[in-house]
């Protein structure tokens, strides 16, 4: 069902593609604890540098997609009071305007899956 991922190092070897569930726990952990992706690498989860640069694909991704619909303002301001429980949204600690953007793609999907209701 997962599409392999061939290997794309210049010269065919490099070290294994880390699993991408390993990645999104990473990302999750960041985006929920609000630490910085350099201290990732103390955890064992996986490390910083995979996390980064796995949530910078997912950041092109969704960057092809634009909603063209007009929210209420309860609506926002109730997506804005969720938003505001993960760390990392709420103090604004990237660099990169690219990269703040992507953790916000992923506090939406979070959102949306939760108060989708189908597991749970």
């Amino acid at each position: 069902m997962i599409p392999k991922h061939p290997n794309t190092h210049p010269f065919g070897g490099g070290r294994p593609r880390v699993r991408d569930r390993k990645a999104m726990n990473g990302i999750l952990f960041v985006l929920r604890t609000g630490c910085q992706w350099n201290a990732l690498s103390e955890t064992s989860i996986c490390s910083s540098s995979t996390a980064h640069i796995r949530a910078r694909g997912e950041e092109a991704e969704a960057i092809k997609r634009e909603a063209d619909f007009k929210a209420r303002r309860w609506v926002v301001e109730r997506t804005h009071s969720w938003m505001n429980r993960f760390r990392r949204i709420l103090t604004r600690w990237e660099k990169k305007p690219e990269n703040y953007l992507a953790l916000l793609h992923f506090v939406c999907a979070i959102i949306t899956f939760r108060c989708s209701g189908l597991f749970g």
